[in-house]
């Protein structure tokens, strides 16, 4: 192993999203709640989808599409989105459709470039703003989740509070979230549960912290988001390192 693959894997997060960058480990088969645009670092990767396999350097990948990652060498790079980052925008980033996903990122080389530095891969990775609005009752429920993730809040409550009917509220937020009310009240819960171990908190006292029910819901959720355990992932000194939210611009460079 080279010292490039050698060295501490990394996760960031930021409000409402999250990446890791590090060495290759062994994924089972798994659905994200939320969008997964993933790199190799190193080397190009194989995604397995229920409708192909491909083989690509870069993939956006469906919030709660079942897939296998399988690594080539070295280092792999996953940033997870939400729609508040404007996924429709990175979609258009990507140079191929390929059934279910898509792959190619334009800015591939610069994202690859700029792995080290968080702003930068951040800008790079999600490009310009797109003109797509979210409805600004959904992204007021999604930063009511992700502030407050320990609430038992269910979606009757909020679309009480919205003036809609249950029905509708899920609805719109499936449709403006790219993923369930329930999916993504998960992801908060776990962006929470990262930050709480970075300021020191075991995985057990996070996680019933955070919302979950018992050490053992976290554990059976975090295997099926991520396809492997929050234990694996952490072995070996995983940094965790919480940033601030980016204003998102063009980078400079791109024509």
């Amino acid at each position: 192993m080279t010292a490039m693959t050698a060295e501490r894997a990394r996760v960031w997060l930021w409000p409402g999203q999250a990446a890791y960058l590090g060495p290759q480990l062994r994924w089972d088969l798994h659905s994200t709640p939320v969008h997964c645009l993933a790199f190799g670092v190193d080397d190009a990767f194989v995604v397995h989808a229920p409708d192909g396999v491909w083989h690509r350097r870069s993939a956006l990948i469906p919030a709660r599409l079942p897939h296998r990652i399988e690594a080539g060498a070295g280092r792999m790079l996953f940033h997870y989105l939400d729609s508040r980052t404007d996924s429709a925008g990175v979609r258009e980033l990507m140079a191929e459709a390929l059934g279910t996903i898509t792959a190619t990122h334009r800015d591939e080389l610069a994202v690859l470039d700029h792995v080290h530095e968080p702003d930068e891969l951040h800008r790079f990775a999600l490009g310009a703003p797109s003109q797509r609005c979210i409805d600004r009752r959904i992204r007021a429920a999604m930063d009511s989740l992700l502030a407050e993730p320990e609430r038992e809040r269910d979606a009757g409550e909020l679309a009480a509070e919205f003036g809609l009917s249950k029905s509708r509220f899920l609805h719109l937020f499936s449709e403006n979230a790219g993923t369930s009310f329930r999916r993504f009240r998960v992801w908060s819960r776990m962006l929470r549960v990262g930050a709480a171990v970075e300021a020191g908190a075991s995985l057990t006292t996070a996680a019933t912290d955070a919302g979950f029910a018992s050490a053992s819901h976290f554990s059976d959720t975090f295997r099926r988001m991520f396809g492997l355990s929050a234990t694996t992932l952490l072995a070996g000194g995983t940094q965790i390192t919480t940033a601030p939210a980016i204003t998102r611009s063009a980078p400079a460079h791109r024509p």
